[in-house]
């Protein structure tokens, strides 16, 4: 196993439910059940097969001979026919019947509309668990006030918590895109070569009801409400372009999660998991690099780039179909799946395990918050003290000049509260200063707005999806 390249997306990050989805046998398995469904339905709408043909078809839904499927491919060159054959060899008695009336794309589109429903679900249920996840270290860390940042420069501070709202209002959007796109998914159907359903048409001795009931049945076996309205060979690849461009909003806002940690932790106020026996570099030993947040926008990267496969292949489809989409998207979707599953789990694991140091943040709120203090003071000491704006505010400047030379050019910390307590113009006392002073009196709604946003916005989606709550992560490397 380790003669040839494996993708790392299968070796090393996605997870073991997303790659059973993209695997050979859920897809050829998936073509047996669509050819199972097409000879079921035709049977029931008058076409002669026997219903020992069905149980012959039933009996070998599973059992694929991949070696006769490898054989029969390269000789015919064609990967419908070879499977075709194929199970026509397990099922002889129903040989004659398979693929009665259909084209490639009936079994190749319809599983990869199937294949992407089935792998969405999966991804929303990750969804819902980073969801679930950052909500309940919002709730915790509603209250704590951390230096908030502009162009990474000190700014005015908030909370923790409502910081972790940010990253959740991001995924919201997403879960909201998803639920719209999988709202919209619909079967192919069986069309044929052209999309006009001729063929099966032919069958039904040109029954058009029989045909278009022929879809409606297969829709229902295979758990949709419709199949597409009008198509050529294949169903629109603006359908792909959809589901990818979701999957590309979730890198988004994975790696806008992923990069405030990795420039938190840089500040020293937060530490993704870090596991008693691992090595964050193996030259310092006294690192602790935050590797998964780096995982997460690595791999968000190539997520948000790939969508750009579907965009071209979308666009430069010809007429009812070229095949020059089809070895793109052998590549290009199961990637994109794969790539946001594992991102999805990281965003789970780190905002699980993550750590916050509130004396660290007190400490960066202190050396900011005498220059943010200043107004405060101004007005209570003009209000409750009787002092002269203008005055006041001239000698704010002095101090203020003087105490931003003393961090700048000497490295000494910020004196500006010490300056300004033992100014008798404003007549303040140690008190005063420090309540004055106090980081909470700062963080303006911050807490309410979080504790709000969580009540109304996050908590009820999550109550409403409880039953999908819950999955296990597992962080291989």
């Amino acid at each position: 196993m380790h003669e040839y390249y494996e993708s790392p997306l299968c070796g090393r990050y996605a997870s073991e439910e997303m790659k059973r989805l993209f695997s050979d046998d859920f897809k050829f398995s998936t073509w047996r059940r669509l050819w199972l469904a097409l000879a079921e339905s035709e049977q029931a709408l008058g076409l002669a097969i026997t219903d020992g043909q069905l149980d012959e078809l039933r009996a070998h839904l599973n059992d694929i001979d991949y070696e006769s499927a490898a054989r029969h491919e390269h000789e015919v060159r064609h990967d419908v026919m070879a499977h075709v054959l194929t199970y026509g060899e397990a099922c002889p008695g129903a040989r004659g019947i398979i693929h009665l009336g259909a084209t490639s794309c009936y079994v190749g589109d319809n599983t990869d509309i199937i294949r992407m429903r089935e792998a969405l679900r999966l991804l929303r249920r990750e969804l819902l668990g980073a969801i679930a996840a950052l909500a309940d270290f919002a709730e915790r860390t509603a209250a704590q006030p951390t230096l908030a940042w502009t162009h990474f420069q000190a700014a005015q501070p908030t909370t923790v918590g409502k910081r972790a709202c940010l990253w959740l209002r991001d995924l919201l959007f997403d879960l909201a895109q998803l639920d719209f796109q999988l709202s919209q998914l619909r079967l192919l159907g069986c069309k044929g070569t052209t999309g006009t359903g001729a063929s099966f048409l032919a069958l039904f001795d040109g029954d058009a009801e029989k045909a278009e009931t022929l879809e409606a049945m297969i829709a229902e076996k295979m758990g949709f409400a419709a199949c597409e309205p009008v198509s050529g060979q294949t169903y629109s690849r603006k359908t792909d372009f959809a589901v990818l461009q979701l999957l590309s909003g979730i890198g988004q806002s994975a790696s806008k999660f992923a990069t405030d940690i990795r420039l938190l932790s840089h500040l020293k106020e937060f530490d993704e998991p870090f596991e008693e026996g691992q090595i964050g570099s193996s030259a310092m030993a006294y690192k602790r690099n935050p590797m998964r947040s780096e995982r997460i926008c690595s791999l968000s990267r190539y997520l948000i780039c790939d969508v750009q496969n579907a965009a071209v292949t979308a666009a430069s489809q010809w007429l009812e179909r070229t095949l020059d989409d089809s070895a793109n998207r052998r590549i290009s979707i199961p990637e994109a799946f794969l790539c946001a599953d594992a991102v999805l789990n990281l965003v789970i694991n780190v905002a699980r395990g993550m750590r916050v140091y509130p004396a660290v943040m007190e400490k960066h709120l202190r050396a900011e918050l005498p220059f943010l203090a200043t107004e405060n003071i101004l007005m209570y000491c003009v209000r409750e003290k009787g002092g002269d704006r203008q005055t006041l505010h001239e000698a704010i400047r002095r101090h203020s000049v003087a105490a931003g030379e003393a961090v700048k050019l000497r490295g000494e910390e910020n004196d500006l509260l010490a300056r300004i307590a033992s100014d008798p113009l404003f007549g303040l006392t140690d008190e005063e200063v420090a309540r004055l002073s106090d980081p909470a009196c700062f963080t303006g709604m911050a807490e309410r707005q979080c504790a709000r946003f969580l009540a109304e916005e996050v908590r009820p989606i999550l109550e409403k999806n409880k039953n999908d709550l819950g999955a296990g992560v597992e962080i291989r490397v």
